[in-house]
Protein backbone atom coordinates (compact mmCIF):
# COMPACT_ATOMS: atom_id res chain seq x y z
CA UNK A 1 0.00 0.00 0.00
CA UNK A 2 1.37 3.47 -0.62
CA UNK A 3 0.96 5.48 2.21
CA UNK A 4 0.42 9.69 1.97
CA UNK A 5 1.97 10.29 5.38
CA UNK A 6 4.21 7.75 6.70
CA UNK A 7 3.75 9.04 10.60
CA UNK A 8 0.73 10.24 12.36
CA UNK A 9 0.55 12.16 15.24
CA UNK A 10 -2.27 11.14 17.76
CA UNK A 11 -2.87 13.38 21.11
CA UNK A 12 -5.46 14.98 23.44
CA UNK A 13 -4.82 18.82 22.38
CA UNK A 14 -4.83 19.90 26.22
CA UNK A 15 -1.33 17.91 26.69
CA UNK A 16 0.37 20.59 23.68
CA UNK A 17 -0.86 23.48 25.64
CA UNK A 18 1.55 25.38 25.86
CA UNK A 19 3.29 26.57 29.81
CA UNK A 20 3.50 30.12 28.52
CA UNK A 21 2.62 32.76 25.89
CA UNK A 22 4.74 32.57 23.17
CA UNK A 23 6.32 29.14 24.09
CA UNK A 24 5.46 26.03 21.93
CA UNK A 25 3.93 22.85 23.38
CA UNK A 26 4.98 19.47 24.26
CA UNK A 27 3.42 17.87 21.31
CA UNK A 28 4.55 20.65 19.03
CA UNK A 29 8.12 20.84 20.14
CA UNK A 30 8.17 16.59 20.00
CA UNK A 31 6.91 16.66 16.64
CA UNK A 32 9.46 19.42 15.46
CA UNK A 33 12.41 17.57 17.30
CA UNK A 34 11.65 13.88 15.73
CA UNK A 35 11.86 15.14 12.57
CA UNK A 36 15.34 17.00 13.23
CA UNK A 37 16.07 13.71 14.02
CA UNK A 38 14.86 11.45 11.86
CA UNK A 39 15.89 13.41 8.70
CA UNK A 40 19.36 12.80 9.02
CA UNK A 41 18.90 9.35 9.54
CA UNK A 42 16.90 8.37 5.91
CA UNK A 43 17.83 8.43 2.66
CA UNK A 44 14.89 11.08 2.26
CA UNK A 45 13.04 13.14 4.78
CA UNK A 46 10.18 11.59 6.83
CA UNK A 47 6.77 12.68 6.15
CA UNK A 48 4.73 13.13 9.76
CA UNK A 49 1.55 14.90 9.73
CA UNK A 50 -0.13 15.90 12.99
CA UNK A 51 -3.65 17.30 13.47
CA UNK A 52 -2.85 21.06 14.45
CA UNK A 53 -7.02 21.72 15.78
CA UNK A 54 -9.32 19.66 13.76
CA UNK A 55 -10.52 17.67 16.58
CA UNK A 56 -14.51 17.71 17.33
CA UNK A 57 -15.26 19.27 14.05
CA UNK A 58 -18.02 17.28 12.25
CA UNK A 59 -17.21 19.09 9.09
CA UNK A 60 -13.83 18.26 8.86
CA UNK A 61 -13.77 14.92 11.21
CA UNK A 62 -13.63 12.94 8.01
CA UNK A 63 -10.37 14.91 7.02
CA UNK A 64 -9.01 13.56 9.86
CA UNK A 65 -10.05 9.37 8.84
CA UNK A 66 -8.70 10.14 5.83
CA UNK A 67 -5.03 11.45 6.75
CA UNK A 68 -5.38 8.29 9.61
CA UNK A 69 -6.04 5.58 7.12
CA UNK A 70 -2.92 6.61 4.22
CA UNK A 71 -0.76 6.61 7.45
CA UNK A 72 2.03 3.93 7.77
CA UNK A 73 3.02 4.67 11.49
CA UNK A 74 0.85 6.20 14.72
CA UNK A 75 2.37 7.88 17.22
CA UNK A 76 0.18 7.74 20.15
CA UNK A 77 0.93 10.42 23.05
CA UNK A 78 -0.09 8.48 25.86
CA UNK A 79 -1.44 10.77 28.97
CA UNK A 80 -4.22 10.32 31.17
CA UNK A 81 -6.46 13.11 28.75
CA UNK A 82 -5.44 11.01 26.13
CA UNK A 83 -7.37 7.55 27.27
CA UNK A 84 -9.74 9.66 28.50
CA UNK A 85 -10.53 10.88 25.07
CA UNK A 86 -13.07 9.57 22.70
CA UNK A 87 -11.69 11.04 20.07
CA UNK A 88 -7.94 10.05 20.56
CA UNK A 89 -9.65 6.45 21.16
CA UNK A 90 -11.27 6.84 17.24
CA UNK A 91 -8.26 7.77 15.81
CA UNK A 92 -6.52 4.62 17.76
CA UNK A 93 -9.19 2.08 16.47
CA UNK A 94 -9.36 3.58 13.01
CA UNK A 95 -5.86 3.21 12.51
CA UNK A 96 -5.67 -0.40 13.39
CA UNK A 97 -8.85 -1.25 11.43
CA UNK A 98 -7.46 0.25 8.29
CA UNK A 99 -3.39 -1.76 9.17
CA UNK A 100 -5.71 -4.97 9.40
CA UNK A 101 -7.15 -4.46 6.34
CA UNK A 102 -4.15 -2.95 4.67
CA UNK A 103 -1.32 -5.70 5.53
CA UNK A 104 -1.62 -6.24 9.47
CA UNK A 105 -0.33 -4.25 12.79
CA UNK A 106 3.08 -5.44 12.31
CA UNK A 107 5.66 -5.29 9.42
CA UNK A 108 8.53 -8.20 10.01
CA UNK A 109 7.59 -8.18 13.34
CA UNK A 110 7.32 -5.25 14.81
CA UNK A 111 4.43 -2.84 15.85
CA UNK A 112 3.10 -0.03 13.57
CA UNK A 113 1.94 1.69 16.66
CA UNK A 114 4.54 3.31 18.95
CA UNK A 115 3.45 4.25 22.32
CA UNK A 116 5.07 7.80 23.46
CA UNK A 117 4.34 8.01 27.75
CA UNK A 118 4.38 11.54 28.22
CA UNK A 119 3.10 10.89 32.21
CA UNK A 120 2.67 7.77 33.91
CA UNK A 121 -1.02 5.71 33.47
CA UNK A 122 -1.01 2.77 34.52
CA UNK A 123 -0.90 -0.39 32.10
CA UNK A 124 -4.00 -1.53 32.89
CA UNK A 125 -5.74 1.85 31.41
CA UNK A 126 -3.99 1.70 28.51
CA UNK A 127 -6.14 0.82 25.40
CA UNK A 128 -5.68 -2.33 24.22
CA UNK A 129 -3.96 -2.01 21.16
CA UNK A 130 -1.17 0.04 22.93
CA UNK A 131 -1.39 -2.29 26.33
CA UNK A 132 1.36 -4.65 25.24
CA UNK A 133 3.70 -2.25 23.86
CA UNK A 134 6.74 -1.26 25.94
CA UNK A 135 6.78 2.16 25.05
CA UNK A 136 9.04 5.36 25.56
CA UNK A 137 8.05 6.86 28.69
CA UNK A 138 9.22 10.73 29.10
CA UNK A 139 9.32 10.32 33.07
CA UNK A 140 10.75 8.99 35.59
CA UNK A 141 8.78 7.00 38.90
CA UNK A 142 9.25 6.36 42.22
CA UNK A 143 7.89 2.94 42.95
CA UNK A 144 8.20 3.46 46.41
CA UNK A 145 6.47 7.08 46.35
CA UNK A 146 4.62 6.12 43.54
CA UNK A 147 5.05 9.74 42.24
CA UNK A 148 6.03 10.44 38.71
CA UNK A 149 8.34 13.13 37.32
CA UNK A 150 8.29 14.23 33.83
CA UNK A 151 11.55 15.11 31.76
CA UNK A 152 12.26 18.37 31.09
CA UNK A 153 11.85 19.25 27.01
CA UNK A 154 13.90 22.65 27.62
CA UNK A 155 17.21 22.67 25.35
CA UNK A 156 18.79 25.70 27.42
CA UNK A 157 21.18 24.49 29.27
CA UNK A 158 21.09 22.11 31.70
CA UNK A 159 19.31 20.11 29.37
CA UNK A 160 17.43 16.98 30.77
CA UNK A 161 18.92 14.45 29.05
CA UNK A 162 16.92 11.97 29.53
CA UNK A 163 14.48 13.52 27.21
CA UNK A 164 17.36 13.81 24.61
CA UNK A 165 17.78 10.46 25.24
CA UNK A 166 14.15 8.91 24.90
CA UNK A 167 13.59 10.95 21.85
CA UNK A 168 16.84 9.52 20.07
CA UNK A 169 15.37 5.91 21.22
CA UNK A 170 12.24 6.80 19.30
CA UNK A 171 13.45 8.11 16.56
CA UNK A 172 15.80 5.53 15.74
CA UNK A 173 13.31 2.85 16.36
CA UNK A 174 10.73 4.69 14.07
CA UNK A 175 13.56 4.96 11.29
CA UNK A 176 13.97 1.49 11.14
CA UNK A 177 10.54 0.79 10.88
CA UNK A 178 10.48 3.77 7.65
CA UNK A 179 13.29 1.72 6.06
CA UNK A 180 11.62 -1.34 6.30
CA UNK A 181 8.41 0.69 4.85
CA UNK A 182 10.45 1.79 2.17
CA UNK A 183 12.75 -1.67 1.35
CA UNK A 184 10.48 -3.89 2.12
CA UNK A 185 13.13 -7.17 0.34
CA UNK A 186 15.36 -5.99 3.26
CA UNK A 187 13.34 -5.98 5.81
CA UNK A 188 14.43 -9.15 7.28
CA UNK A 189 15.78 -9.08 11.68
CA UNK A 190 19.46 -8.88 12.27
CA UNK A 191 20.99 -12.02 12.19
CA UNK A 192 23.92 -11.28 14.73
CA UNK A 193 22.12 -12.73 17.49
CA UNK A 194 19.23 -11.81 19.46
CA UNK A 195 19.90 -10.48 23.03
CA UNK A 196 17.55 -10.53 26.18
CA UNK A 197 18.08 -7.81 28.20
CA UNK A 198 16.00 -7.81 31.13
CA UNK A 199 13.15 -5.64 32.44
CA UNK A 200 14.35 -3.83 35.32
CA UNK A 201 13.87 -1.65 38.20
CA UNK A 202 13.86 2.35 37.74
CA UNK A 203 16.79 3.25 39.30
CA UNK A 204 18.75 1.66 36.17
CA UNK A 205 16.37 2.32 33.59
CA UNK A 206 18.60 4.77 32.24
CA UNK A 207 21.64 2.60 31.87
CA UNK A 208 19.23 0.05 30.27
CA UNK A 209 18.44 2.25 28.17
CA UNK A 210 22.06 3.06 27.07
CA UNK A 211 22.35 -0.31 26.79
CA UNK A 212 19.33 -1.21 24.31
CA UNK A 213 20.48 1.68 22.53
CA UNK A 214 23.73 0.92 21.74
CA UNK A 215 23.01 -2.88 20.98
CA UNK A 216 20.25 -1.87 18.47
CA UNK A 217 22.62 0.56 16.52
CA UNK A 218 25.10 -2.53 16.15
CA UNK A 219 22.46 -4.25 14.69
CA UNK A 220 21.37 -6.73 17.20
CA UNK A 221 17.94 -7.55 18.00
CA UNK A 222 16.95 -6.48 21.42
CA UNK A 223 14.42 -8.51 23.46
CA UNK A 224 11.67 -8.17 24.51
CA UNK A 225 10.19 -5.99 22.07
CA UNK A 226 6.62 -6.12 23.55
CA UNK A 227 5.43 -5.36 27.15
CA UNK A 228 5.75 -8.35 29.15
CA UNK A 229 2.40 -9.89 30.78
CA UNK A 230 1.27 -8.20 33.74
CA UNK A 231 -0.12 -12.39 35.43
CA UNK A 232 2.50 -14.26 36.24
CA UNK A 233 1.91 -17.61 34.32
CA UNK A 234 2.06 -15.51 31.33
CA UNK A 235 4.79 -13.78 32.20
CA UNK A 236 6.74 -16.57 32.73
CA UNK A 237 5.94 -18.25 29.39
CA UNK A 238 6.45 -15.55 27.25
CA UNK A 239 9.98 -14.62 28.92
CA UNK A 240 10.94 -18.43 28.15
CA UNK A 241 9.98 -17.90 24.00
CA UNK A 242 12.44 -14.47 24.55
CA UNK A 243 14.59 -16.71 26.21
CA UNK A 244 14.76 -19.30 23.51
CA UNK A 245 15.54 -16.84 20.70
CA UNK A 246 18.30 -15.50 22.56
CA UNK A 247 21.80 -16.40 22.48
CA UNK A 248 22.49 -13.71 25.53
CA UNK A 249 20.60 -12.74 28.12
CA UNK A 250 21.90 -9.33 30.53
CA UNK A 251 20.53 -8.86 33.86
CA UNK A 252 20.75 -5.48 35.59
CA UNK A 253 20.35 -5.50 39.70
CA UNK A 254 19.51 -2.60 40.87
CA UNK A 255 19.03 -1.37 44.76
CA UNK A 256 14.75 -1.90 44.29
CA UNK A 257 13.53 -4.99 44.59
CA UNK A 258 11.06 -3.91 41.72
CA UNK A 259 7.28 -5.21 41.01
CA UNK A 260 5.76 -8.43 41.54
CA UNK A 261 3.60 -10.06 38.68
CA UNK A 262 -0.33 -10.87 39.81
CA UNK A 263 -0.94 -14.26 40.71
CA UNK A 264 2.95 -14.56 41.88
CA UNK A 265 3.56 -14.73 45.75
CA UNK A 266 6.89 -12.78 45.98
CA UNK A 267 9.50 -13.18 43.34
CA UNK A 268 9.53 -9.48 41.64
CA UNK A 269 9.93 -9.76 37.77
CA UNK A 270 13.75 -8.74 38.05
CA UNK A 271 14.03 -12.40 40.22
CA UNK A 272 11.93 -14.15 37.88
CA UNK A 273 13.10 -13.01 34.43
CA UNK A 274 17.11 -13.88 36.73
CA UNK A 275 15.76 -17.55 37.32
CA UNK A 276 13.98 -18.19 34.38
CA UNK A 277 17.36 -17.41 32.56
CA UNK A 278 19.32 -20.05 34.83
CA UNK A 279 16.37 -22.27 33.68
CA UNK A 280 17.32 -21.85 30.26
CA UNK A 281 20.65 -23.60 30.73
CA UNK A 282 24.07 -22.10 30.32
CA UNK A 283 25.39 -23.95 27.08
CA UNK A 284 27.69 -23.39 24.12
CA UNK A 285 24.70 -21.19 22.39
CA UNK A 286 23.51 -19.40 25.66
CA UNK A 287 24.80 -17.62 28.44
CA UNK A 288 23.55 -14.64 31.04
CA UNK A 289 25.24 -11.89 32.23
CA UNK A 290 23.90 -10.78 35.74
CA UNK A 291 25.30 -6.98 36.72
CA UNK A 292 25.30 -5.16 39.95
CA UNK A 293 26.33 -1.42 39.91
CA UNK A 294 29.54 -0.83 41.89
CA UNK A 295 29.04 0.19 45.36
CA UNK A 296 25.33 -1.10 45.29
CA UNK A 297 23.05 -1.06 48.54
CA UNK A 298 19.64 -2.27 48.23
CA UNK A 299 16.80 -0.82 49.69
CA UNK A 300 14.82 -3.60 51.37
CA UNK A 301 15.03 -7.02 52.50
CA UNK A 302 13.88 -8.63 49.89
CA UNK A 303 16.50 -7.34 47.65
CA UNK A 304 19.68 -7.38 49.56
CA UNK A 305 18.32 -11.71 50.14
CA UNK A 306 17.91 -11.91 46.28
CA UNK A 307 21.86 -10.36 45.86
CA UNK A 308 23.11 -12.46 48.53
CA UNK A 309 21.48 -15.11 47.08
CA UNK A 310 23.10 -14.38 43.51
CA UNK A 311 26.93 -13.94 45.29
CA UNK A 312 26.37 -16.80 47.20
CA UNK A 313 24.99 -19.19 44.16
CA UNK A 314 26.18 -18.16 41.35
CA UNK A 315 28.90 -20.30 39.19
CA UNK A 316 30.46 -19.26 36.31
CA UNK A 317 29.80 -21.74 33.41
CA UNK A 318 30.19 -21.93 29.45
CA UNK A 319 30.83 -17.86 29.45
CA UNK A 320 27.86 -16.53 31.93
CA UNK A 321 29.38 -14.51 34.62
CA UNK A 322 28.27 -12.49 38.03
CA UNK A 323 29.36 -8.75 37.15
CA UNK A 324 30.11 -5.71 39.47
CA UNK A 325 32.46 -3.55 37.27
CA UNK A 326 31.51 0.23 35.61
CA UNK A 327 28.60 0.53 32.67
CA UNK A 328 31.51 1.13 30.40
CA UNK A 329 32.55 -2.05 30.98
CA UNK A 330 29.60 -3.90 30.88
CA UNK A 331 28.95 -2.55 27.60
CA UNK A 332 32.24 -4.10 26.60
CA UNK A 333 32.10 -7.42 27.23
CA UNK A 334 28.69 -7.72 25.86
CA UNK A 335 29.91 -6.44 22.37
CA UNK A 336 32.96 -8.84 23.05
CA UNK A 337 30.68 -11.86 23.99
CA UNK A 338 28.48 -10.99 20.77
CA UNK A 339 31.44 -10.93 18.22
CA UNK A 340 32.79 -14.31 19.64
CA UNK A 341 31.22 -17.55 17.67
CA UNK A 342 29.44 -19.61 19.96
CA UNK A 343 31.89 -22.58 20.48
CA UNK A 344 30.11 -26.14 20.03
CA UNK A 345 32.02 -27.40 23.59
CA UNK A 346 33.55 -25.51 26.38
CA UNK A 347 37.00 -25.82 27.06
CA UNK A 348 36.20 -28.17 30.60
CA UNK A 349 35.06 -30.54 28.75
CA UNK A 350 38.35 -30.82 25.90
CA UNK A 351 40.56 -33.86 26.47
CA UNK A 352 42.15 -34.97 29.46
CA UNK A 353 45.74 -33.27 29.06
CA UNK A 354 47.35 -31.15 31.31
CA UNK A 355 45.60 -28.45 32.76
CA UNK A 356 47.21 -24.92 32.42
CA UNK A 357 47.33 -23.30 35.86
CA UNK A 358 48.30 -19.78 35.99
CA UNK A 359 49.59 -19.02 39.76
CA UNK A 360 49.78 -15.24 40.09
CA UNK A 361 51.65 -13.92 42.96
CA UNK A 362 53.23 -10.31 43.63
CA UNK A 363 56.92 -9.76 43.31
CA UNK A 364 57.93 -10.12 47.11
CA UNK A 365 55.99 -13.76 46.66
CA UNK A 366 57.86 -15.35 44.17
CA UNK A 367 60.37 -17.29 46.38
CA UNK A 368 57.41 -18.41 48.67
CA UNK A 369 55.44 -19.90 46.19
CA UNK A 370 58.12 -22.31 44.77
CA UNK A 371 56.79 -25.08 46.88
CA UNK A 372 53.83 -24.56 45.06
CA UNK A 373 54.92 -24.56 41.61
CA UNK A 374 57.02 -27.66 42.30
CA UNK A 375 54.13 -29.67 43.27
CA UNK A 376 51.48 -28.41 41.15
CA UNK A 377 54.43 -29.68 38.39
CA UNK A 378 55.23 -32.88 39.87
CA UNK A 379 51.26 -33.76 39.87
CA UNK A 380 51.34 -33.51 36.08
CA UNK A 381 49.99 -29.40 35.75
CA UNK A 382 51.49 -26.79 33.40
CA UNK A 383 52.50 -23.88 35.92
CA UNK A 384 52.97 -20.76 34.92
CA UNK A 385 54.13 -17.48 36.94
CA UNK A 386 53.92 -13.71 35.85
CA UNK A 387 56.39 -12.31 34.02
CA UNK A 388 58.81 -10.21 36.33
CA UNK A 389 61.23 -8.77 33.60
CA UNK A 390 60.38 -6.40 30.99
CA UNK A 391 58.66 -3.33 30.23
CA UNK A 392 55.07 -2.35 31.79
CA UNK A 393 53.57 -2.61 28.65
CA UNK A 394 55.27 -6.32 28.00
CA UNK A 395 54.52 -7.80 31.71
CA UNK A 396 50.95 -6.19 31.17
CA UNK A 397 50.50 -8.23 27.89
CA UNK A 398 51.67 -11.65 29.09
CA UNK A 399 49.54 -11.00 32.25
CA UNK A 400 46.25 -10.56 30.13
CA UNK A 401 47.24 -13.87 27.94
CA UNK A 402 47.92 -15.57 30.72
CA UNK A 403 44.37 -15.02 31.79
CA UNK A 404 43.20 -16.19 28.61
CA UNK A 405 44.51 -19.53 28.26
CA UNK A 406 44.67 -20.89 31.67
CA UNK A 407 42.35 -23.46 32.75
CA UNK A 408 42.17 -22.60 35.69
CA UNK A 409 43.89 -19.73 38.29
CA UNK A 410 45.32 -19.81 41.87
CA UNK A 411 46.55 -16.49 43.59
CA UNK A 412 48.61 -16.24 46.27
CA UNK A 413 48.99 -13.79 48.66
CA UNK A 414 51.47 -13.68 51.18
CA UNK A 415 53.51 -10.63 51.71
CA UNK A 416 51.45 -9.03 49.40
CA UNK A 417 49.09 -5.71 50.17
CA UNK A 418 45.04 -6.43 51.07
CA UNK A 419 44.61 -4.07 48.10
CA UNK A 420 46.63 -5.95 45.85
CA UNK A 421 44.85 -9.37 46.41
CA UNK A 422 41.31 -6.95 46.22
CA UNK A 423 42.91 -5.77 42.38
CA UNK A 424 43.41 -9.59 41.28
CA UNK A 425 40.11 -10.23 42.29
CA UNK A 426 38.78 -7.81 40.61
CA UNK A 427 40.29 -8.75 37.22
CA UNK A 428 38.19 -12.01 37.24
CA UNK A 429 35.06 -9.85 36.90
CA UNK A 430 36.90 -8.51 34.14
CA UNK A 431 37.74 -12.13 31.99
CA UNK A 432 34.26 -11.68 30.01
CA UNK A 433 35.76 -8.49 28.82
CA UNK A 434 39.50 -9.50 27.99
CA UNK A 435 37.85 -12.09 25.46
CA UNK A 436 37.86 -15.01 27.30
CA UNK A 437 34.97 -17.04 26.63
CA UNK A 438 35.15 -20.44 28.30
CA UNK A 439 34.91 -20.40 32.30
CA UNK A 440 37.95 -21.40 34.57
CA UNK A 441 37.64 -24.97 35.72
CA UNK A 442 38.51 -23.47 39.28
CA UNK A 443 39.80 -20.38 40.59
CA UNK A 444 41.22 -20.31 44.65
CA UNK A 445 43.28 -17.90 46.76
CA UNK A 446 45.88 -19.52 49.03
CA UNK A 447 46.86 -17.19 52.01
CA UNK A 448 50.30 -17.57 52.95
CA UNK A 449 52.22 -15.91 56.28
CA UNK A 450 52.61 -13.55 57.47
CA UNK A 451 49.42 -14.46 59.42
CA UNK A 452 47.51 -11.35 60.27
CA UNK A 453 43.98 -10.41 61.40
CA UNK A 454 43.21 -8.75 58.04
CA UNK A 455 43.96 -12.26 56.49
CA UNK A 456 41.78 -14.33 59.19
CA UNK A 457 38.73 -11.83 58.76
CA UNK A 458 38.92 -12.16 54.39
CA UNK A 459 36.32 -13.91 52.74
CA UNK A 460 35.01 -14.11 49.33
CA UNK A 461 32.08 -15.89 47.15
CA UNK A 462 34.71 -15.30 43.85
CA UNK A 463 36.98 -17.80 45.10
CA UNK A 464 37.95 -21.04 47.11
CA UNK A 465 40.15 -19.67 49.51
CA UNK A 466 42.78 -21.76 51.40
CA UNK A 467 44.40 -20.21 54.40
CA UNK A 468 47.66 -22.14 55.18
CA UNK A 469 50.16 -19.55 57.35
CA UNK A 470 52.97 -22.44 58.31
CA UNK A 471 55.10 -24.77 55.46
CA UNK A 472 53.57 -25.59 52.73
CA UNK A 473 51.11 -28.44 53.01
CA UNK A 474 49.87 -30.23 50.05
CA UNK A 475 46.67 -31.27 51.32
CA UNK A 476 45.73 -27.20 51.40
CA UNK A 477 45.64 -27.69 47.57
CA UNK A 478 43.19 -30.51 47.10
CA UNK A 479 40.22 -28.49 46.79
CA UNK A 480 41.17 -26.53 44.43
CA UNK A 481 43.00 -29.88 42.22
CA UNK A 482 39.35 -31.61 42.77
CA UNK A 483 37.16 -28.90 41.26
CA UNK A 484 39.82 -29.10 38.25
CA UNK A 485 39.31 -32.96 37.92
CA UNK A 486 35.92 -32.85 38.50
CA UNK A 487 35.36 -30.25 35.32
CA UNK A 488 37.86 -32.27 33.29
CA UNK A 489 36.07 -35.41 34.06
CA UNK A 490 38.71 -37.16 35.49
CA UNK A 491 38.36 -39.23 39.22
CA UNK A 492 39.71 -36.95 42.30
Amino acid sequence: MKYEDEIFISYAHIDNKPLAEGHRGWVQLLDERLKHFLDPLLDKDASIWRDPKLQGNDELSEILMEKISKAALLVSILTPRYIKSDWCRRELDEFCRNAVSHGGLTLSGKSRLFKVAKTFTKRTDHPDPLRGLIGYEFYEYDEISGRAREFSPEIDPPRDKRYWDKLDDLAWDIKQQIERLRSPEDSGEATSGAVYLAETTDDLREQRDKIKRELQQGGHQVLPDEGLPSRAPAFQEAVREYLKRSRLSVHLIGENYGSIPEMEAERSVVRLQQELAFERGDNAEFSRLIWLPPGLQPKDERQQSFVDDLWKSFSSHNGSELLQVKLEDLKTIIQTKLAQKPKSTPVANEGAGAAHIYLICDQKDVDAVEPLRDYLFDRGFEVTLPLVEGSEAEVLQDHKDNLLICNALLIYQGRASEGWLRMKLRELLKLPGYGRTTPLLSKAVYVGAPELPAKERFKTHEALVVKDYGQFNPAALEPFLAQINKAKGLSV
